[in-house]
């Protein structure tokens, strides 16, 4: 029970603090004071009453006075506080594409443009994590910004087959002047390690070019990334990493398998690109696990997910975002490999938003005037009424399959495997078991005005548990006949 005296303007903002010794961290429920003063006009049959009430009434006001203005402090304080850290915050906003982008799709050139500052914008192309030519690599990239109003230009910022080194190019006043002159930022594909290792020097931090990049997005500007682009986004990203199996197995350490992004996001929040069709989402709960990193992004091919003012997103694309939430997620110290459980999984699908800071999903508007799937109302009338098991839970799209499905459906759980069938087709091997159920506060809703079927899906839990794959998996029919027919031989007398 919190301790404190009741005045009528608490109604107005001003929370007095409570004393020491008292609430629900102290370890102690014993208040030093606990009056209730209210300081109205009162008719009593006593006088005497009514003044010696009056007369404490307005003791505890002037011995309260001095934490009343304390409180009144701490809350300017606060405001100020709260308004520093928004005139700190870049202006500017991120686009993070999951890769494989159509160069025929209008909608995210468009976007980026207008981020930019709409026609005429500057836009400087950084072909840094591609091991081809960078000026090929870049060239179809630059022509589809410039159709859609752009001016955009390449960075020689390369490690192959330019004329001015990359450590000497980051350095270079002239370059850096014209990127920092740019109202937008794209990085290509490729390898994201090439990136930091350009734009960080030997100390691993910024170079000028890269306190140029920031400039831009400081000062209103977008940036703008694709896959390896899309990577160094968040402050931690993968760097070299095995698939996400071998990345369940064996774990990840910073240094080989992760490094340091160029932190364009906040620091809460991990990335993640090509999600959903190479099964990367197992990968990013182990690497936020091991960094402590309590929520992830991870975003499908010719998807982006569009992030303004650092934390209004909103999906564009052909297809998702999957929105990963491990805050209350706990693993089992006993356990030698990765198990996890309680994780949470979000699927938004395009014309959907997300508050970074607060988690809130708003559903697209066309999903909102649709069908509303909450399995815990009364109405809840699901499409699917089966039994839903997925033998490769990594697979191509699999897991957004599962989370539509599962919000739609009279099933309340549904299990996934991830292992190696070649591991596994002639011996034991191991694996792991996901399983996806619903809780309170799953919910979704579905349409089909976009000309498929889509859905969004809101916290979805999940457990990952080690497993053991028997072996051999399979046999060949003409083989277990044969052994059939070998045990069942007559013997001769």
């Amino acid at each position: 029970m919190t301790a404190g005296v009741h005045l009528p303007w608490q109604s107005l903002g001003t929370r007095l603090p409570e004393p020491q010794g008292s609430g629900p961290r102290s370890g102690t429920a014993t208040p030093l004071l606990a009056l209730e003063v209210d300081l109205r006009p009162v008719t009593f049959r006593s006088k005497r009453k009514s003044a010696v009430r009056v007369t404490i009434a307005w003791f505890c006001l002037l011995a309260f006075l001095p934490a009343i203005d304390a409180a009144d402090s701490r809350v300017e304080e606060t405001a100020r506080k709260t308004v520093a850290e928004e005139a700190d915050a870049p202006k500017g906003s991120l686009v993070i594409i999951g890769g494989s982008e159509r160069f025929r799709e209008r909608e995210l050139w468009d976007t980026i443009v207008e981020l930019a500052g709409g026609d005429g914008a500057k836009i400087a192309v950084f072909p840094t994590a591609a091991s081809g030519q960078p000026a090929k690599s870049c060239a179809k990239l630059v022509q589809t910004l410039n159709r859609a109003g752009a001016e955009a230009f390449v960075v020689p910022v390369s490690w192959n087959e330019v004329d001015l080194d990359v450590k000497d190019a980051v350095f270079d006043p002239e370059l850096v002047d014209r990127v920092r002159a740019a109202t937008g930022v794209y990085f290509i594909g490729g390898a994201q390690g090439r990136i930091v290792d350009a734009l960080l020097d030997d100390d691993r931090q910024r170079t000028p070019m890269l306190d140029a990049i920031w400039d831009v997005y400081r000062r209103g500007g977008v940036i703008a990334g694709t896959s390896a682009g899309a990577a160094i986004m968040s402050h931690v990203m993968f760097r070299d990493a095995p698939p996400p199996l071998k990345i369940l197995q064996n774990g990840v350490s910073m240094g080989e398998e992760l490094d340091d992004g160029l932190g364009f996001l906040d620091k809460r929040w991990f990335v993640e690109q090509h999600c959903l069709v190479r099964g990367r989402f197992a990968r990013a709960l182990v690497a936020m696990h091991s960094q402590g990193i309590p929520f992830g992004i991870g975003v499908d091919e010719n998807t982006a997910l569009v992030v303004k003012r650092g934390y209004e997103a909103s999906v564009i694309g052909y297809k998702g975002v999957l929105i990963m939430d491990i805050s209350q997620a706990e693993r089992d110290p006993s356990m030698d490999i990765f198990a996890l459980k309680n994780v949470k999984l979000s699927y938004l699908d395009r014309g959907d938003s997300i508050d970074l800071r607060t988690r809130v999903v708003t559903p697209a508007e066309e999903k909102l005037d649709d069908i509303l799937l909450d399995p815990n109302a009364d109405d809840y009338d699901p499409y699917f009424d089966h039994r839903m098991f997925y033998t490769d839970i990594l697979g191509n799209a699999a897991v957004a399959d599962l989370l539509g499905r599962l919000i739609d459906n009279q099933k309340a759980e549904a299990i996934g495997l991830a292992f190696s069938g070649l591991d596994a087709k002639n011996q034991p091997s191991d694996g792991f078991e996901f399983r996806f159920y619903r809780g309170p506060d799953s919910k979704g809703w579905y349409t089909e005005e976009f000309g498929g079927e889509d859905y969004t899906v809101l916290d979805i839990h999940l457990d990952i548990r080690p497993i053991r794959i028997a072996g051999p998996l399979y046999e060949h029919r003409i083989a277990v006949e044969e052994k059939r027919r070998e045990t069942t031989k007559p013997t001769k007398e």
